[in-house]
């Protein structure tokens, strides 16, 4: 999400402070991704807000040296290496701003988006400060969203991406769920905790049926975050952050190292 986007949640939760595939055939695969170009599109998950070491040329997106494009692009060295993605961005803002990179010699392109279309900051503003039934409802809206709208969104954006780069291999990333459930953990109620979770399989389902029809791959991260989400002894995954409360409910590097990473890494 960019910075200006979560100016609300700002406010109002300062208000409230009072409240893996690692055989012969992933490598092979890689090998031949790192053979072309990579191009890195999405959104914040994508640009690495909350892993922090963040790119002063980036300027509000925020792209981090410790996000999963920078890390596979380190690690493989691909032709060249556009690192696109961009704290904030929705379906339009990537078809508007960050496919210019793309041709006929991209030969990886990696992809989140999807959650801002579907008002991610404004369910965990809702759900952080207002009641369960609050929480839930304004949940159901994005869900809402998400099967009626969200579908042809994407289409247009993986056609667009199928166009500018034909010969690429395209990895869609979904998205974590947050909360390890059943324990003793502050902050959200354990019914709020299960119907973010809930929303999360959601969208990945939705957006890995569309990926699929585009034959795209579709890397599903719920796996490697697994035992590692919010409420866990190791969380890979920013609950409220005081210290910098832009980077709430993303990543930390770990869970770039960890979670996304590998997944990139073995659908590459």
């Amino acid at each position: 999400m960019r910075r200006s986007r979560l100016t609300g949640f700002v406010t109002s939760l300062l208000l409230a402070v009072g409240l893996g595939l690692t055989g012969a055939a992933s490598a092979q695969a890689s090998s031949t991704a790192a053979a072309g170009g990579y191009v890195a599109l999405g959104d914040s998950y994508s640009s690495g807000v909350g892993a922090g070491s963040y790119i002063s040329s980036s300027g509000d997106c925020d792209r981090s040296t410790k996000a999963y494009p920078y890390l596979w692009n380190a690690a493989h060295a691909p032709s060249s290496f556009a690192f696109n993605a961009c704290s904030g961005a929705t379906t339009d803002d990537v078809l508007a701003g960050q496919l210019g990179s793309l041709n006929s010699s991209t030969s990886l392109v990696s992809i989140t988006v999807g959650g801002n279309d579907a008002g991610f900051a404004d369910v965990m503003t809702t759900c952080v400060l207002q009641s369960d039934s609050s929480c839930l409802s304004r949940i159901n809206t994005a869900k809402a969203y998400v099967a009626n709208t969200l579908p042809g969104k994407l289409d247009t954006v993986y056609n667009a991406i199928s166009a500018k780069a034909p010969s690429a291999r395209v990895v869609v990333i979904g998205y974590p769920r947050f909360y390890l459930l059943g324990q003793s953990c502050l902050g959200l109620s354990e019914t709020k905790r299960s119907a973010i979770n809930d929303a999360a399989d959601y969208i990945d389902a939705a957006i890995k049926a569309r990926a699929t029809a585009h034959n795209f791959v579709f890397g599903d991260v719920r796996t490697t975050f697994s035992g590692h989400e919010i409420c866990s002894s190791n969380s890979w995954l920013h609950s409220v952050n005081w210290l910098d409360i832009g980077e709430s409910y993303h990543p930390t590097a770990g869970g770039h190292s960890g979670g996304y990473l590998p997944v990139l890494t073995n659908a590459a």
